[in-house]
């Protein structure tokens, strides 16, 4: 029987387990990459190893979330994080460069390469052959020391592409296309393979765009194969040395398979508050649109962008629009400047943003209050936006420049006649911003520059064999790492001070929350379906721990938070019977015994004290997440028993 993609790349990189799905397999890392709003968590984590070097192919840090510098906090985390990198063998992108996933894509992604990263979209790497994973901060560290990458090993799900786009048709409205066929759900569990005839048509850049939004449907990673397209690339960008060929065997067996004529598509929207909300955009003409923002990681390529200045050229955007383009990264922008795209794009009275974030995670650019805003963004949770009741779309940028040129919701395909735009055979190549790290004996003596704002990792506790706590939230479907541990420009200055985010923690939900979760002492939330999808941010973990919260008790999890909890010392535990969930009230007094033995066995019996009722848990720890449970958490773990 022949092998997927990915399972070529595992089976490479396996260094324990068996590749059963629903195993836990450990893999070898090549690569790591941080971004400033998770990577002083991140090298705190690896500081608290003791380990002085690196142990990857390659590890990046990236500036290009917390770029707002309204105060002195994040200037302290970035020079933090530079001082970090110089002294322990990381290279150091600086603020402006640009966003981690384009700027990697660029530089430094190689077919068939692990990489992790503290960010929930690292699969954009996926684009160019890399089996890529976002993952918590704490496995981050642990893989730049050295240690494997555990997962338990995925389903397989090919999508098999026929035909070729229309114009104003794009990857985008690919990616909300499978979004609307599987749903925010449908990917747990599985690496999505992108193949057929259909897969040659689409330029690096336009596979990266699907690769970041399989991060949406929950999958573990989403991949393309590696063909004369990636070379291309790969040539454009003067690494033509790094490709390798990668396709799946002729008999690869897949536990399903998709089909999508990219020739029957139309160009779709995501409507508020979730990307499987998709409609096509013809079915809401007329909309009146406030804001257009383009940019983001997952359409902020040079081929994006000129194909925005192209059809924004001798036009001036609405008056009743607000509208701001963000280059993905350094070499974008400047690629734009000089051949006098940007020129185009200011022209029409678009405003230029900072290679970064930004808008993405509420960090600047919110929308008016009850504002209609539509995004080439990857996520359109309630309030993320930085404008709580704002409604945001998620769109191409050929439909987002529709609804800036017209002031409402317009199909792309009424534009005209759609602008002929094709790469140039080579980019403008420019390192200058990425800066290497001291040499090995002149790190010794090296000094890391810490802040006031950065602040001790919080202490875990090892799992008791009897847990009694309060019910101190109860929380509905689909909760977001947004609703748990919010973004946006107030609060990211603070990722590396968890007793001042304490303060945020669920405020979407119950802005009470922290102050009833401290008074507790320990206690327990319940979540519905799938809880903690979103951002891999681990602070949706480490605060709530910080808080005293022992276990999350949810119809189902998000695969990286549970794993995030799991890391923390907090468990994720599922009800055996979904309907069990409405038996249980907030404030309620729960206890659950015999914890070790549940662990092992993967069956709990939950106590409701306060009305006597018994309701089945179950769970499936694995031997090392049992060990880490009772250890308290994996930097107990790894302390305790090195990698």
């Amino acid at each position: 029987m022949g092998l997927t993609i990915a399972q070529k790349i595992i089976r490479a990189h396996l260094v324990e387990g068996d590749m059963t799905p629903g195993s836990e397999i450990a893999l070898r890392i090549d690569q790591t990459l941080t971004q400033d709003a998770t990577g002083t968590m991140a090298y705190l984590e690896f500081e608290a190893m003791g380990i002085d070097r690196v142990r990857t192919e390659r590890s990046v840090a990236y500036i290009d979330h917390n770029t707002l510098q309204s105060g002195f906090e994040n200037a302290d985390d970035h020079r933090y994080i530079q001082s970090v990198c110089r002294k322990h063998g990381i290279y150091f992108s600086r603020p402006g460069n640009g966003i981690c996933h384009q700027v990697h894509l660029e530089r430094f992604g190689i077919p068939g390469k692990t990489l992790i990263g503290s960010d929930s979209h690292t699969p954009t790497g996926g684009g160019i052959g890399m089996l890529a994973f976002g993952a918590g901060g704490l496995d981050v560290a642990v893989a730049m020391g050295g240690g494997a990458y555990y997962i338990t090993m995925p389903r397989m799900i090919r999508v098999n592409l026929t035909g070729r786009l229309h114009p104003f048709v794009t990857a985008k409205d690919v990616s909300l296309e499978i979004l609307r066929i599987l749903s925010v759900k449908g990917g747990v569990g599985s690496i999505i393979e992108w193949g057929g005839e259909g897969v040659a048509t689409l330029s690096v850049p336009e596979r990266a765009t699907i690769t970041n939004m399989g991060t949406e449907l929950g999958a573990t990673t989403s991949i393309f194969p590696s063909d004369e397209v990636t070379r291309a690339f790969l040539r454009a960008e003067g690494r033509e040395s790094d490709y390798a060929p990668l396709a799946s065997d002729p008999d690869a067996v897949y536990d399903r398979v998709i089909e999508i004529d990219l020739s029957s598509l139309k160009p779709l929207i995501a409507c508020p508050h979730m990307p499987d909300n998709v409609v096509t955009v013809e079915s809401l003409k007329g909309t009146k649109v406030d804001q257009v923002c383009i940019g983001s990681c997952t359409n902020s390529s040079l081929l994006d962008l000129l194909k925005v200045a192209a059809l924004l050229k001798g036009k001036t955007v609405s008056p009743q629009v607000s509208v701001s383009v963000s280059p993905g990264s350094r070499q974008v922008l400047t690629m734009l400047s000089d051949c006098g795209a940007l020129s185009d794009i200011l022209a029409s009275g678009a405003r230029l943003l900072e290679c970064a974030c930004g808008p993405c995670i509420g960090m600047g650019f919110s929308p008016n209050s009850g504002g209609v805003s539509l995004r080439t963004f990857n996520r359109n949770f309630e309030g993320r936006s930085g404008t709580a009741d704002a409604k945001v779309y998620l769109v191409s940028p050929e439909t987002a420049v529709a609804a800036a040129l017209t002031g409402e919701i317009t199909d792309p395909t009424l534009l005209g006649e759609m602008p002929s735009i094709r790469l140039p055979e080579r980019f403008r190549i420019d390192d200058s911003a990425v800066l290497s790290p001291a040499p090995a004996e002149e790190a010794k003596s090296l000094e890391v520059l810490r802040g006031p704002n950065i602040k001790k990792f919080p202490e875990s506790r090892p799992q008791e064999d009897t847990l009694s706590a309060e019910l101190v939230l109860k929380v509905g479907d689909n909760i977001t790492t947004d609703h748990i541990m919010p973004a946006g420009a107030k609060i990211l200055p603070y990722r590396s001070n968890i007793p001042y985010l304490s303060r945020f923690c669920f405020g979407v939900c119950d802005q009470t929350f922290p102050e009833r979760a401290q008074a507790a002492g320990q206690s327990i939330v319940v979540g519905g379906m799938n809880y903690g999808q979103g951002s891999s941010r681990e602070h949706a973990a480490l605060v709530p721990l910080y808080l005293g919260v022992r276990a999350v008790i949810a119809k189902s999890f998000a695969r990286i938070h549970a794993a995030n909890l799991i890391n923390a010392g907090i468990m994720p535990l599922t009800f055996r019977n979904p309907a069990d969930y409405d038996r249980l009230n907030q404030g309620d007094r729960l206890t659950l015994r015999d914890v070790w033995q549940g662990m092992e066995t993967g069956e709990m019996t939950l106590l409701d004290e306060t009305t006597g009722e018994r309701i089945p848990l179950t769970c499936a720890f694995t031997a090392r997440q049992r060990d880490m449970l009772r250890a308290g958490g994996l930097l107990a773990y790894t302390k305790a028993n090195g990698n």
